[in-house]
């Protein structure tokens, strides 16, 4: 009896964990989705007035997402010493973080602003098409405008989201939606007096929208009394211990990490360009597809992060190996899910982008071997997320470039371009590169995670 009563009290325990993981992860998946749905309508606004707008977006696209994702990762190490710091009843010191994370950021803006300034050279090294070059590199210089308030929206996001507060982003991420869309109708179109620009208004407008988006986290930091204790805005308040360097030592590898995810997916893309339009078109739905999917378990995996960040503040080691235990469980259970459904609606899925018969047959047999790294894709981003908040970010980094670089990348260029391991399969030979290459990560990632917590047990009973 008394053995029951434990295990029962211990699955309430992981119960109310999973509850609590869920909860947070809501209000963050509506935020990212709400993002994907910017560009997305940047995508078919510009579609609509002609292909070369909707290439010159695509193409600037594939140099702005690399950049603000580099951006993104960096400041994204707020979030676990934030959630440390309130965890540890250190609250106040988590305004005077937000601000010395402005130092990091200026630097970056800065450069980020001069080489999306100059990326005409790029395009033209890249032997780009003239008139898609032309579009591309004016909506760089139009988007690069959004940069600053980019760098401070992230910034106190995710303060807000350290301190476990979700829902502001996910409101103004949907508020921001119908900004974008106002401002893509007026600058492509050239309504109330302003010039017809094109694609290159998707630029302007995504500027505009950013700083909308800024403006609206300032306000709700300034205004809302959750925040007081951060002393946010209290520029008199001295910092505390955590400065610039830290942030920057925690977050770099994460930015890099990000950069090296997604430059594999951009430079497969560049390997398929060869093989043909339907090739390119079936890779690209299953990508965008898969990007979607992947919008629920990295929802998770930030309240993961943000879970483990509050219990090892306040030195629950217990509660943050608890974390860490629900959120892979959780999220590999989701994934499951998501890869079943994939594998029965896989022709319906490919049909929702294409009418084409041919490119719809192709996209099937990429969904199901999409279907089947689900599961250690949503396994490895719950591992590195449980590190993050563990501050464990440099070892994660080298990890990710064994598995991706060291072993998925050549092992597609073989499988799909060479006679090495027989005919080439083309697209086929990536995706199943990807398979092994993100269940190489999430072995290595979970081995890691498990010897970080190990770390921790003579910490926890002291």
């Amino acid at each position: 009896m008394p053995f029951f009563s434990l295990d029962f009290a211990r699955f309430q325990r992981l119960k109310i964990e999973g509850r609590a993981l869920m909860l947070l992860a809501g209000p963050i998946l509506t935020a990212h989705l709400a993002q994907q749905a910017l560009a997305f309508t940047d995508t078919v606004m510009a579609g609509r007035v002609s292909a070369t707008d909707l290439a010159g977006v695509a193409v600037g696209g594939s140099l702005w997402i690399p950049v603000s994702l580099f951006l993104y990762g960096v400041l994204l190490a707020i979030t676990p010493m934030v959630a440390q710091l309130h965890g540890s009843g250190h609250t106040a010191e988590t305004g005077p973080l937000v601000r010395r994370g402005t130092l990091v950021a200026l630097p970056m803006v800065v450069v980020a602003m001069l080489l999306l300034g100059h990326a005409d050279t790029v395009f033209t090294m890249m032997e780009v098409v003239p008139e898609v070059s032309l579009i591309a590199s004016r909506y760089l210089k139009a988007i690069a405008w959004g940069l600053p308030a980019a760098a401070v929206f992230f910034l106190l996001r995710n303060l807000s989201e350290g301190l476990g507060l979700v829902r502001p982003s996910m409101l103004i991420g949907v508020a921001s939606l119908p900004v974008n869309v106002a401002a893509n109708y007026v600058l492509i179109h050239g309504k109330l007096g302003f010039p017809a620009l094109g694609g290159v208004g998707c630029g302007w407008a995504s500027a505009i929208t950013l700083w909308f988006m800024c403006g609206c986290m300032v306000m709700t930091i300034l205004r809302g009394r959750t925040y007081a204790a951060t002393h946010c805005f209290d520029f008199g308040r001295p910092c505390g211990q955590e400065g610039a360097m830290q942030i920057l030592r925690l977050g770099w590898p994460i930015g890099c990490s990000l950069l090296v995810e997604s430059s594999v997916f951009a430079l497969i893309a560049l390997f398929l360009a060869p093989l043909g339009a339907l090739v390119v078109a079936s890779h690209q739905i299953t990508l965008n597809y898969s990007a979607t999917v992947f919008m629920v378990p990295l929802s998770i995996a930030s309240a993961i992060t943000i879970r483990v960040g509050h219990a090892v503040g306040s030195k629950r080691f217990d509660q943050a190996h608890r974390v860490s235990q629900v959120g892979l469980v959780v999220n590999s259970l989701v994934a499951v899910l998501t890869a079943c459904l994939t594998m029965l609606f896989a022709e319906q899925i490919a049909s929702l982008y294409t009418n084409d018969s041919q490119v719809v047959a192709i996209a099937v047999g990429l969904l199901y071997l999409n279907a089947l790294y689900q599961v250690s894709d949503a396994y490895q981003v719950s591992a590195v997320a449980a590190l993050r908040g563990y501050k464990d970010t440099r070892m994660p980094l080298l990890l990710i470039l064994i598995a991706f670089w060291g072993i998925a990348m050549p092992l597609g260029y073989s499988l799909a371009l060479t006679s090495v391991w027989g005919h080439p399969m083309g697209a086929t030979g990536f995706w199943i590169s990807l398979i092994v290459g993100l269940s190489v990560s999430a072995v290595l990632l979970g081995v890691r995670l498990h010897r970080v917590q190990r770390r921790q047990q003579p910490n926890e009973r002291n």
